[in-house]
């Protein structure tokens, strides 16, 4: 019998016929291999496609993560991939809310509204003549500013009142108050001036005003004083509604200003009880609100100029006042 290509040998028993060639065992090895090797390939292609891998790159690991403090919130993290986050509904990603402005402090002055005035101008010196404009105040006319004084080290009288004023108001404010300052750090190059000044706090209706000064006297004259308004009428000028009150919101500032500062009356006037009357003040003539000056010492006197260039001391004056304010208006 002749056996082409195609048929398989006679087998005798379990033994394969020792007359089949060793060429026709290889060429089953071969098309075996064949038929594995498109399969193979296909695979790889198809797992380099999924990994974004090209030809001869490898496919990076996930980034390590830390063990703790991850950016995303235990919800976020366990949220399954396409899934809205907890407490953002319609969102992939939770952008935290804003956090709410502080609602303003509640206390016994809530409702009130305290002006606070910083003496004079750090720009004053170099805008003398703007400030040296005459204007009405009533009983006269006199300047518009001055520049005030300085420590003899050069500490500027308007850095000082400027100083206790903002601590001052945040005091006031802790209380509950609104609080108005005529001026504030750099707003303006000079000024104002005295006329506006008094403006201010009188369409601000003020339930308080206080215009903060030091003074500027020959060394040895030691001390604070609060300047309260004389009775006037004269032009624009009339105190005649505001001079029982200012008289009582001095003399709680100076009280309660000596108490915390331990500073004592001034010793050069007011015969000891740190408060003098004047009538040539624009800023008291033209008020129409209760309103005072307070000139917490002497700045050309080295120990009293200790304690002003004392930022613990000018805390301690600026609650002085305020303590003295929050007196005067049933606090």
């Amino acid at each position: 019998m002749r056996y082409d290509d195609s048929s398989p040998p006679p087998e005798s028993g379990s033994s394969a016929n020792p007359d089949r060639h060793w060429f026709t065992r290889r060429s089953t090895l071969v098309v075996g291999i064949a038929a594995l090797a498109p399969a193979c390939l296909a695979g790889w292609v198809l797992t380099q496609a999924l990994s974004g891998a090209g030809p001869g790159e490898t496919r990076p690991g996930p980034a390590p993560q830390p063990a703790s403090h991850s950016a995303l919130s235990p919800g976020q993290r366990d949220a399954k991939p396409g899934s809205t986050p907890s407490g953002s509904p319609g969102t992939e990603a939770s952008t935290p809310a804003a956090a709410p402005a502080p609602a303003p402090a509640k206390g016994p002055l809530t409702g009130r509204t305290v002006v606070v005035d910083p003496g004079h101008n750090t720009g004053n010196f170099k805008h003398t003549d703007e400030i040296d404009q005459q204007v009405d105040i009533g009983t006269n006319r006199k300047e518009c500013d001055t520049t005030g004084t300085t420590t003899n080290s050069g500490y500027m009288e308007a850095e000082f009142t400027m100083d206790v004023s903002k601590r001052l108001r945040t005091a006031l404010e802790a209380q509950g108050a609104k609080v108005v300052l005529t001026h504030e750090t750099g707003d303006r190059a000079w000024g104002p001036c005295i006329t506006e000044r008094a403006r201010i706090g009188n369409e601000a209706n003020a339930d308080a005003v206080v215009s903060v000064h030091a003074d500027g006297v020959s060394a040895g004259s030691r001390g604070f004083h609060v300047i309260l308004p004389a009775k006037v009428k004269s032009g624009a000028a009339d105190t005649a509604k505001i001079v029982g009150p200012s008289r009582e919101l001095g003399e709680r500032i100076a009280g309660n200003f000596a108490r915390t500062t331990g500073s004592a009356p001034a010793n050069y006037l007011g015969g000891g009880t740190g408060l003098v009357v004047r009538d040539d003040l624009g800023g008291l003539n033209l008020s129409t609100r209760p309103k005072v000056f307070i000139e917490c010492g002497n700045m050309r006197d080295a120990k009293d100029a200790a304690q002003l260039t004392s930022p613990e001391w000018r805390q301690k004056a600026a609650q002085g006042i305020a303590d003295g304010i929050v007196g005067f208006l049933g606090g």
